[in-house]
Order: C-alpha cells, then structure tokens, then sequence
C-alpha cells in the first residue's frame, strides 16, 4: 500500500503531531486518531498556522463535518470532512459531531433569529449550502439551536440538490471576492466552482489545481465548442462557462463575481494575471 502525503494542505501532519493513518509513512513524535466534529458557527476560517494574523487559507460553513487532531490557545488543528483540507480553526467553531443534519440552506443567506420573530435582531447567518440539525419548527420558523431560529422557507431537506451548477453560479453573480472565500459574503474562483458544484451534489476539491486534476475530462485546447457548465483553467485560475461564449468566475480584476466574453477574459488574464489556459474540461454533470 503506497500514500501520497506530498500535499501539506491534504495531510494532516505537523513534526509533532500526525494523524494515526499515516504512521509509517512519515515521521511524528506523536500519532493520533483524531475526533470526530462538526462546525457550529455560520462559517469559520481554516489557516495554515495558529495565528488571526494568517490569511485564509479556505473556509467551513455550518453543518460540515471535521475530524479534529489538536486544540491548543483557542486554534483546533483539523482536517475538513468536505474536501480533505488540512489547518487551523478557532476551537469555538466546533461542536459534536452528532446531531446529523436534516436541512440545508438554499437562500443565498439567511438570519439567524434569538426566536421566532423576525423583529428580533439577529445574532449571525447562515450562508447558501450550510447544513443544521432542525430541533423543532415554531410557526415560520426552524429552531437551528437553542437561540437560534432562520425562517423555515429558506432551507430545504439536507438532499437538497441545484442540478444546474451555473444556475447557482449565476444567483452568485455581484459576490465581492474574497481570497479563501466559500461562502455567499465572498469567494474566491475555486470557491465559486466548489460551492456550485456542492450544491449539485457532485463532490469537489478545494483548489484550482486540484481540481483541474480531478474534475471532468479534457477538451481540445481552443476555444471554440464550449458549453454551459465547461470548465475553463488557466494556471491558478478557474471559471464556468454559461454558454459558448460567456465567462462566470470570482476574479481580483472586477474584485467580484463577473460575467464577461471567454476571449475577452483569456486577452486580459494572459497579458495582466495567470498567462494562458492551461486546459478546458467538460463534466459529466452526475451527482454523487
């Protein structure tokens, strides 16, 4: 048995402390089993170190599962559940793992409420593909947790499924961008593309390279032919096509979620950011 471990984001390891599933092929002063977690808090940051001054390296929305390795001076050193990411996230974030959830949020955001009452000011959100455990529903209302309602007709059943990914991508559009964004207050481009496709059901890792690797099947290298839902790389850079000739993708030139003209984009982004596409890929566009 061989285990690829060169990925520092996708391994949890530090020289002191490792995951128990990679002893033997590494070296730690320590192996551990980990515990199993869920997120409890709208969203929280994971960074590479324990420190609030570290930028994001991603983020975790209510609801997902972690597998938690260490806790130490309010930092929890994790690995994600969703899409194997590997850091660090305030320990306040977590909770038990159990309760599973029964619902998913499908409004882009919604408010969570101290009560059933929408005039109470509210005390946090919950953005677009958060997961909660529903304890009970008081009139319009489901009861997140104990002093923490959102208004019932923003989520649905856990299975909730958009099967059209550009149709969210679209409801997306206007998002400002966000460097390690995955959450309808901000995102960055893999951000957009993973959150689309979760919502679709169909499974995605976190990073553009990442997914340039894993996702759909390779097209010729032009660009003509393309199609809604194609997946457009250049070397740290990811969009969807919404038709044979538009653009969607969360970019640090318009500094949010855009739509414009492929050859417009691909004229731009070789002279100013990522150089030229590296690949096209098509999806099969199958849940999981």
């Amino acid at each position: 048995m061989t285990l690829d471990v060169r990925d520092p984001r996708l391994t949890p390891a530090r020289p002191d402390l490792a995951a128990l599933h990679l002893k033997g092929f590494i070296e730690a002063e320590r192996f551990v089993a980990g515990e199993a977690r869920r997120v409890v808090t709208g969203s929280a940051p994971l960074r590479k170190r324990p420190d609030h001054a570290a930028g994001y390296e991603t983020e975790a929305v209510m609801g997902e599962p972690v597998t938690l390795y260490d806790a130490k001076d309010g930092f929890a050193f994790v690995q994600l559940g969703l899409d194997g990411y590997v850091g660090y996230l305030p320990e306040d974030a977590l909770g038990p793992a159990d309760p599973q959830p029964t619902h998913r949020v499908t409004a882009l955001r919604t408010f969570l409420y101290p009560a059933a009452n929408m005039k109470r000011p509210n005390v946090g959100h919950l953005s677009l593909g958060a997961t909660f455990a529903a304890a009970d529903r008081e009139g319009d209302f489901l009861r997140v947790r104990p002093g923490a309602y959102i208004f019932a007709a923003h989520a649905g059943d856990v299975q909730y499924r958009q099967p059209d990914y550009c149709a969210t991508a679209e409801r997306l559009f206007g998002t400002p961008y966000l460097w390690g964004g995955r959450t309808s207050l901000g995102l960055d481009c893999s951000g957009l593309v993973q959150l689309s496709l979760l919502m679709a059901g169909m499974a995605c890792p976190r990073d553009t390279d990442m997914q340039e690797s894993a996702l759909g099947e390779a097209l010729p290298p032009d660009l003509d032919g393309l199609q809604r839902g194609d997946l457009v790389f250049w070397k740290g850079h990811v969009g969807l096509m919404l038709d044979a000739d538009r653009l969607i993708h969360a970019n640090g030139h318009h500094m949010s979620v855009a739509v414009e003209p492929l050859r417009e984009a691909v004229e731009r982004i070789a002279v100013k950011s990522f150089g030229a596409v590296t690949s096209i890929r098509r999806l099969s566009q199958t849940a999981e």
